[in-house]
């Protein structure tokens, strides 16, 4: 018993726990004799598309009997004035019936598979008796809100009395109007008669913007006595059949109204009536929209009084009847024309589900998911911002083919990562101005269209860069972005900003961060590091976080490239440092010189000294070299004085050496010897002793008394040679002695500059 219990539980549940997905109209109505259209939405499903689909007819023990289905059954009470047809493409099947009688009136179902499973909805076909065929009346019908003419005819008998049309009641016939100019309140302003001529026997009676409550049957008449012309008319209003739409959970839907030229300038709204109640207005064009369609709504106005009304990101709580109509004050009221449809949502849906609100600190960023159907991925790309005061406009900010706002260069960017479905949308650097509603839209299915909430609240960014950069070109440049401790296991990427995205740049991890003062090592610097700047690298940078595909936070740096300009310092030192290299150049030319012509000193200070302030100028020399030649001349001025000193010096020396040359005597002559044949006075010493004993060094020198002048002057003779060297050992100590003091003074002209030379 309880297995049998738990089947059947198991066997109804699916119908109790889950709304079917199966959509269609709740009443249709229709008069014997004519026809109806019905149209059943299913999910465009591979399986939906292929499946039974089938028409049945309620019974009293809540059987449904299949009537007529896609598999190609027709009951014998259907042949021949019934058929089904299915549209795959578009989700949905349509019942046609014709050839109407009150036996058709009763409640149906459309669905899919077998009748039992739950996958259909409940449809009530009226079908009434035709009042006309009743009454023998004129019948005229008229859509609510529109212009009706009722033509009275009438015989010449009564042409010159009074013409007149009032409403039946069930005790009387109340008057409505009359050619005297009487109006009923209730028709004031939109009743009124008309007769075109004396000659003709028929009366117009006209009714603007007819009401629900002007259906009815009326009397048209000629005369007021037995013999008056009457004619019963009957005005029935019809209602504005309502259109099915079926939208998904989080998809969008667009309604089309049209309401014709003749009320192209008079404002228009839409409202939505459930259960039966009031219509509320969703949105108008005087600007009022429902609280609950903020930023979910927007009207677009085409031609000829053509408005489009799209809503995003469906709810449950959307599904109802709306209406769009005109009227002066953009409410609903009876009499003015309307349009209707039934939305359905679908909670089954492929749509998958994202932030409605997303939140982000004054100079921080967010991070917007946006879906798309995943066949369109070839597709536009768009990030809109919602305009509550332009009606619900959406301008575009970005799009995946590169335009911008100009306002948001550096600061928004559209990434198609991670792909398969979904779009990326980056804004960072908030401002208050920021808040408001942003639509994701696509060129391919506009069903996809989302919405989000971006909300700016107090509190500091997480990431920390500097705020503006300046590089110099040719330089390297270092750009850190100091990560918290909470992104420790995130991605870190630098990347350039551009109309196009982000490209990422290779990074450098600089180890923990000091500028998160209750943080641990935990907390990271990311650099990135530019070898030689280039002026294309200008631009913004941005450094962020990513955690698989989804991207987080980010922070922008915007990196300004310049030519390092040189100050008067710099200017001082570079134009020096010409004049001291010119010094050093022009003391190795003279030390080459004078190693040639001992004679070049005193040439160079009288050539120097002609070269004054009044000496013409070198007309091969540069312009730019003036200031270095001044401070040439003024440095070798003194420097030729001294080489003439040195001159002089080495003259005396030599004048000396001549008179002081060794004189050697041999027996009857005197010979003059130059030291300078000789090395030195040691090797004269060794060679004049070498090989001769004392006595053959007496005897060939002639005897003690002149051996003993002859030794005295050879004593005298050596004492200065060990105190002076040869006149070609001094000349080569003065010269170098020269060259080390115009080495020093060129050092010190290149160190202390031109001024100090």
């Amino acid at each position: 018993m309880s297995r049998l219990f738990l089947a059947c539980l198991l066997a109804i549940f699916p119908v109790v726990s889950m709304k079917s997905p199966i959509f269609g109209p709740e009443e249709v109505t229709s008069v014997e004799g004519r026809s109806v259209s019905i149209k059943c939405y299913y999910p465009p499903t591979s399986v939906n598309r292929h499946t039974r689909k089938y028409w049945c007819r309620q019974g009293a023990q809540g059987r449904c009997t299949t009537l007529i289905s896609s598999e190609g059954y027709v009951s014998d009470d259907y042949v021949g004035r019934a058929n089904l047809t299915n549209f795959p493409e578009s989700g949905t099947f349509v019942v046609d019936i014709s050839h109407l009688t009150h036996k058709d009136s009763g409640r149906y179902k459309c669905g899919l598979g077998i009748s039992s499973r739950g996958l259909n909805f409940d449809v009530s076909l009226e079908v009434s008796q035709d009042p006309a065929q009743a009454s023998h009346a004129h019948v005229y019908t008229v859509d609510l809100g529109r212009t009706v003419t009722i033509n009275c005819p009438f015989t010449r008998a009564n042409s010159e009395k009074r013409k007149s049309l009032c409403k039946k009641t069930i005790q009387d016939c109340f008057q409505v109007v009359d050619s005297t100019g009487y109006v009923s309140n209730s028709y004031k302003d939109r009743a009124h008669i008309s007769i075109l001529g004396t000659n003709t026997l028929v009366f117009s009676v006209v009714i603007n913007r007819v009401k629900l409550s002007d259906a009815g049957m009326y009397v048209c008449q000629a005369g007021d006595d037995a013999k008056a012309d009457k004619i019963n008319i009957d005005l029935q209003v019809l209602e504005p059949e309502p259109e099915l739409v079926y939208g998904d959970l989080r998809s969008s839907v667009t309604f089309d109204c049209s309401l014709g030229p003749e009320v192209a300038n008079v404002p228009k709204f839409l409202c939505q009536k459930k259960n039966g109640g009031a219509c509320n207005v969703v949105i108008n064009t005087l600007g009022k929209k429902a609280q609950d369609f903020q930023g979910r709504i927007v009207s677009v106005p085409k031609d000829n009084g053509v408005f489009s009304v799209h809503i995003t990101s469906l709810r449950k709580e959307d599904a109802g009847r709306y209406v769009f109509g005109a009227q002066p004050e953009g409410e609903p009221q009876d009499g003015w024309p309307v349009q209707a449809w039934q939305l359905f949502v679908n909670e089954e849906t492929a749509i998958p589900a994202s932030p409605s609100v997303v939140k982000g600190v004054r100079g921080g960023s967010v991070t917007v998911s946006c879906p798309y159907n995943p066949k369109d991925a070839n597709s536009a790309k768009y990030w809109c911002h919602w305009e509550e005061a332009q009606n619900g406009r959406c301008p575009r900010l970005v799009e995946s083919r590169g335009l911008i706002r100009e306002q948001y260069e550096g600061r928004l960017a559209l990434l198609t990562e991670p792909g398969n479905g979904t779009y990326t949308v980056i804004l960072n650097q908030l401002t208050d101005q920021d808040t408001g509603f942003y639509w994701c839209v696509t060129d391919g299915d506009t069903r996809w269209i989302s919405t989000v909430e971006l909300k700016v609240v107090q509190g500091e960014p997480s990431l920390k860069v500097p705020k503006n950069v300046t590089a110099w070109l040719g330089e390297p440049l270092k750009l850190s972005c100091h990560f918290p401790c909470k992104f420790y296991s995130f991605e870190k990427y630098w990347c350039k900003w551009s109309n196009r995205g982000c490209s990422a740049l290779p990074t450098q991890n600089d180890g923990p961060s000091q500028a998160f003062v209750s943080c641990d090592q935990n907390s990271q610097v990311v650099s990135l590091n530019l070898d030689t700047v280039t002026k294309e690298d200008e631009g913004w940078y941005w450094c962020g976080v990513k955690e698989g595909p989804r991207y987080g936070e980010t922070a922008a740096v915007y990196v300004a490239v310049e030519s390092r300009v040189k100050g008067s310092q710099g200017a001082k030192q570079v134009k020096a440092a010409p004049a001291g290299a010119a010094i050093q150049s022009r003391a190795g030319e003279i030390q080459n010189k004078a190693l040639l012509d001992p004679s070049f000193f005193a040439k160079e200070s009288v050539k120097d000294a002609a070269g004054g302030p009044g000496a013409p100028a070198d007309p091969g020399r540069p312009t730019g070299y003036s200031g270095s030649s001044k401070a040439l001349v003024s440095t070798l001025v003194p420097l030729a004085l001294v080489l003439v000193a040195g001159v002089v010096a080495i003259g005396v020396v030599r004048a000396r050496h001549r008179k002081n040359v060794d004189r050697i005597s041999i027996r009857s002559y005197r010979t003059d010897i130059s030291m300078s044949d000789f090395e030195n006075s040691r090797d004269f010493e060794g060679r004049d002793n070498m090989g001769a004993s004392p006595e053959a060094q007496e005897t060939s020198l002639g005897g003690k008394d002149e051996f003993a002048t002859t030794t005295e002057d050879t004593v005298e003779s050596k004492e200065p040679k060990k105190a002076k060297r040869s006149s070609k050992e001094e000349a080569d100590e003065a010269f170098t002695t020269f060259l080390l003091q115009a080495k020093n003074l060129a050092s010190a002209a290149t160190q202390n500059g031109p001024t100090e030379a």
